[in-house]
């Protein structure tokens, strides 16, 4: 693996869910806004099915107050909540569009978003609304440089040609988050109603570090949150 490249200002994480970049990537968002970077947010969904027995019409708003909470943990202040349904994103021309529009008006440098694998280990299957939101990621990181589609959409931008995405097997990249891995963890904490939602006992430090640490083992660090580069 490769250290993280950090020659640039501005990132735009792309993700399905509420909680999804907490599972990790927000220690290295941290670290990153530490350096004086900015980054923003854009969720698919609000997470509006994500709790049992919470209505969706009371789950979502609680979920994104959660979301902009975590978020100002690690030192982002732009969170988008993009209206697409909990649990039933369809990759396709609206949300290539959706996402497209967002990258346009962040106009960043760096894109990241979340495993789009049809699994996590080989055997266990991988939610569909991340599979949908990945893909259309990559895809409209292309439509956003490009001046004829979706013109309807913003100004073309061009100045992203990588999306990073974390929590994959095979990683390319490693970022160090040996210093803010604490606030990573603060940050999925503010996850409450989410967490206590699972309905079991959950340790957001000890899980958290488990990964990280085992990441840094490859990483030659104490502990290391890793991404796999797609250039685009």
């Amino acid at each position: 693996m490769e250290p993280f490249p950090e020659d640039w200002q501005r990132a735009l994480a792309v993700v399905a869910h509420p909680d999804d970049l907490e599972y990790g990537s927000a220690s290295a968002v941290a670290r990153w806004t530490a350096q004086g970077k900015t980054v923003a947010y854009a969720m698919a969904t609000s997470g509006e099915a994500g709790i049992q027995g919470l209505a969706p019409a009371a789950c979502g708003p609680l979920r994104e107050e959660e979301e902009r909470r975590s978020a100002a943990v690690v030192g982002v202040a732009d969170v988008f909540f993009l209206g697409h349904p909990d649990g039933a994103v369809e990759y396709g021309i609206p949300l290539r569009r959706h996402i497209a529009s967002v990258i346009r008006r962040v106009r960043p440098e760096v894109l990241i978003t979340a495993n789009f694998d049809l699994t996590w280990d080989g055997t266990t299957v991988n939610h569909a609304d991340h599979r949908a939101v990945g893909l259309a990621v990559l895809d409209a990181c292309r439509d956003a440089a490009n001046e004829w589609c979706f013109p309807d959409a913003g100004d073309a931008w061009a100045g992203a040609n990588t999306v990073y995405v974390g929590g994959v097997g095979e990683p390319t990249h490693y970022v160090d988050v040996t210093d803010t891995f604490d606030r990573g963890v603060a940050s999925l904490q503010e996850h409450r109603a989410y967490i206590e939602g699972l309905g079991a006992a959950f340790d957001a430090d000890a899980f958290l570090r488990g990964i990280a640490a085992s990441n840094g083992e490859d990483a030659g660090c104490p502990l290391a949150v890793t991404f796999r580069a797609y250039s685009v």
